[in-house]
């Protein structure tokens, strides 16, 4: 495992010390985990502004499927007689 310095603020280190006191973990356990957390909240919030940019160039190139086409296929759901998924044009 590598080892890397970090100067934790003084406002941090209570609640730190409290956590990994909590936790019965050490304070780098807590600190990797607080780590992990993070890298992956960006991970996701990275994809999500990716999804939300191929989904404006799908509306700008008219590649959407009709509101009323959705709500009509969502209302056959549970139904014995489910409707096909619509499609975009």
């Amino acid at each position: 495992m590598a080892i890397t310095s970090v100067r934790i603020s003084e406002t941090l280190e209570p609640a730190l010390d409290a956590a990994a006191h909590d936790l019965n973990r050490p304070k780098s356990w807590v600190i990797n985990e607080a780590l992990r957390n993070y890298l992956n909240d960006r991970m996701i919030e990275k994809q999500r502004w990716q999804d939300t940019v191929e989904a404006l160039e799908d509306i700008r190139m008219g590649r959407v499927v009709d509101g009323n086409k959705v709500h009509a296929w969502l209302d056959t759901w549970g139904s014995s007689n489910v409707s096909p998924l619509p499609r975009s044009k």
